[in-house]
């Protein structure tokens, strides 16, 4: 068994890993860090709530050591200001008998209070590529002194369009400096990405790329509807005993909207949302009061299923299936950290089932189908939503075969 004691890292970074309660490396952490330590390059998969953050952030504090200049030394990439601001958290946690700088720049807010900071002098910075970028063109950012580049959720990356972006940040940072790239999944486009930026780098995949944790129970229900999931989600709820702390996720705001107003009528909670159209300052407390016990329920789309990090979610909902299909692994990854137990349960209506097809070919298993319970009331499908379920449906078979005509189509071969 490794202890953290085997690794070469000075007695500060031991006192604030003994103190932030880690008992022993997990097997990412384990594998990486000698290696970056080492100044290798690496690629880092592995699912996530096991650790990465910790696997590149206490190498990379090592090899920074003290503060030093003004201009940064190491730059973090990140797709989200939720996660930015999740990282940074971690790193001042694990930094806290050190003298070293860390600052956060992401979108969202003005820049003001962000520019003071990096003016006192900053030794690693984490930041979005938009903001990065921003404010270099502004000759707010010193680069020459980053040795080390991380790009973090590097598939989330990819999916959010950053590649132009990121192209231009290889260009403005010396070339000389080691590269990491960390991701739960490796796509083509990760690896296409990967090949643009990291020189023989050594991959460390800890578990099949786009693997649940093991620790994470998985059911499906199939729904007719709306209003039944709602009416489903009501029944689940009632029982604050069990669901003690739970993420519904939405697949639009519209829909995260209405769950979170349902909910707080009917004096379920106490609960939040959030989503894109939220400002920053709420979406920050909203996290915070998840953290700290004081929310019972935070609803929210795509934008939260990563860069939380909240111990002890005893249940992720699936309120709609995600379209993305890598995220169904990152929302379920909300539950289950830091070696817990949860479960995650996915609400599946007829013109979602090819949505889980697609996730069980993804995670290379079948989620075990559960019936409603009897005393759960079916409503009817309004007409609109029915329609609406059938195009989808239509559209989905169109992409597995674009010949096919669809439901509300002539036949093919019966035109004149």
């Amino acid at each position: 068994m490794i202890k953290w004691t085997d690794f070469k890292l000075n007695k500060q970074l031991f006192q604030a890993i003994e103190e932030a309660g880690f008992s022993a490396p997990t097997e990412i952490q384990q594998k990486c860090i000698p290696l970056v330590l080492g100044g290798q390059h690496v690629i880092g998969i592995a699912q996530t709530g096991t650790g990465k953050t910790a696997a590149y952030v206490l190498p990379l504090l090592m090899k920074i050591k003290f503060a030093q200049g003004k201009e940064p030394r190491a730059l973090i990439l990140v797709p989200t200001k939720e996660l930015a601001v999740q990282i940074l958290a971690h790193a001042q946690q694990l930094s806290k008998y050190t003298d070293l700088r860390i600052a956060a720049l992401y979108g969202g807010v003005g820049p003001k209070t962000q520019i003071e900071e990096m003016k006192k002098g900053v030794d690693i910075l984490i930041s979005t590529p938009g903001r990065f970028m921003e404010l270099y063109l502004r000759n707010e950012i010193v680069t020459k002194q980053i040795k080390t580049l991380v790009i973090d959720e590097a598939d989330r990356i990819m999916d959010m369009g950053f590649m132009p972006q990121l192209r231009r940040i290889f260009e403005v940072v010396p070339s000389k400096r080691q590269n990491l790239l960390f991701s739960a999944t490796f796509s083509e486009r990760v690896e296409k990405l990967s090949q643009e930026f990291l020189e023989f780098p050594i991959k460390i995949e800890i578990t099949p790329q786009a693997t649940t944790a093991k620790q994470v129970e998985q059911e499906v229900y199939h729904i007719p509807n709306l209003r039944t999931k709602i009416n489903f989600l009501e029944y689940l709820l009632t029982s604050s005993d069990e669901f003690n702390r739970v993420m519904i996720f939405a697949r639009t705001k519209e829909n995260a909207d209405n769950v979170f107003k349902y909910l707080e009528r009917k004096k379920i909670g106490p609960v939040r949302v959030i989503h894109s159209n939220k400002g920053q300052n709420t979406r920050i407390n909203a996290m915070n009061e998840f953290k700290l016990g004081q929310l019972r329920i935070l609803v929210s789309t795509d934008v939260a299923s990563r860069g939380i990090d909240v111990e002890k979610v005893s249940h992720v909902i699936n309120f709609d299936v995600p379209s993305l299909y890598e995220d169904y692994v990152h929302r379920i990854g909300r539950t289950g950290r830091a070696f817990q137990e949860g479960k995650a349960i996915t609400f599946v209506t007829k013109a979602e089932l090819y949505r889980i097809g697609k996730i069980e070919k993804l995670i290379r298993e079948k989620i075990p189908v559960k019936k409603l319970p009897s005393s759960i009331i079916i409503e009817e499908t309004p007409s609109e939503e029915a329609q609406e379920m059938a195009r989808e449906i239509d559209r989905q078979k169109r992409r597995e075969d674009p010949e096919y005509g669809g439901a509300f189509h002539e036949r093919k071969g019966s035109r004149k």
